[in-house]
């Protein structure tokens, strides 16, 4: 097995810092669990082999055990170690649970589903922006477009201002759990390994009218027409996904 770097890090809750032998550790074992190499009701290596297995101390084992519980992933049960748990039970938004579900050949399944999760909310929070942005928003999401317009040519700079313009109607929804949970879903999915093509221009310049759709519909406070060109704008987007995984 591949020995974990120093410098590998992992999800954990907010303000715990994990070594970072242990994180590589976690980050290891995550992956494996959730490819099925350790199926539910199975138990993980003792303490020693993980040790030896790694070439860490007990501690940093320790410490990866009680991570990958946080994660839902396994649970220490008396008599029988360290057992893994069942889907039902993982944290599905945890970034390294996502990476690792998007290693797998279902991956498409949960893909979709996360598509038409972050559908329903972004539908819901540009309805919502439509109702409540103000006129600074309303001038920067204006701007976002007209910048957008200018970087069709550039697919990658094109790409790091969609994410801006989507963010600023987020913003302007004044919805901070479904920011959170968009967020999380969008920069796991555009940023998995597994997506593979290049959009070409006229998929930019399809993306860009969608855009249009929804900032003017914003922009007009009309929340239903914002909730209806978002749903547009996202189905047609996957819809012409290069690989795995689209931009949108």
């Amino acid at each position: 097995m591949i020995k974990p770097s120093a410098d590998t890090t992992a999800g954990s809750r907010p303000g715990r810092r994990r070594p970072p032998l242990a994180a590589a550790v976690v980050q290891s074992l995550a992956t494996a669990i959730v490819l099925g190499e350790y199926p539910p009701g199975s138990a993980l290596p003792s303490a020693g082999d993980l040790c030896e297995e790694y070439e860490v101390s007990r501690t940093v084992i320790r410490e990866a055990t009680t991570t990958l519980a946080e994660k839902g992933l396994v649970a220490t049960r008396q008599g029988w170690g360290t057992v893994v748990l069942g889907q039902e039970q993982w944290s599905l938004l945890d970034p390294l649970v996502l990476d690792a579900l998007f290693q797998r050949e279902d991956r498409l399944v949960y893909l979709d589903n996360l598509i038409e999760t972050r559908t329903t909310l972004e539908c819901a929070m540009a309805a919502r922006a439509a109702g409540r942005i103000d006129d600074e928003q309303a001038a920067a999401l204006s701007a976002k477009l007209d910048e957008l317009a200018g970087l069709i040519d550039d697919p990658e700079a094109y790409t790091r201002a969609d994410i801006e313009f989507h963010e600023i109607i987020h913003r302007a929804s004044q919805d901070a759990f479904g920011r959170a949970i968009v967020s999380n879903i969008r920069s796991k999915a555009v940023r998995s390994p597994q997506r593979s093509g290049d959009p070409t221009r006229h998929d930019i310049e399809s993306t860009h009218e969608a855009h249009a759709r929804v900032a003017a519909a914003v922009l007009a406070r009309d929340g239903d027409a914002a909730a209806e060109a978002m749903r547009e704008h996202i189905a047609s987007s996957w819809a012409r996904r290069p690989g795995d995984v689209p931009e949108v």
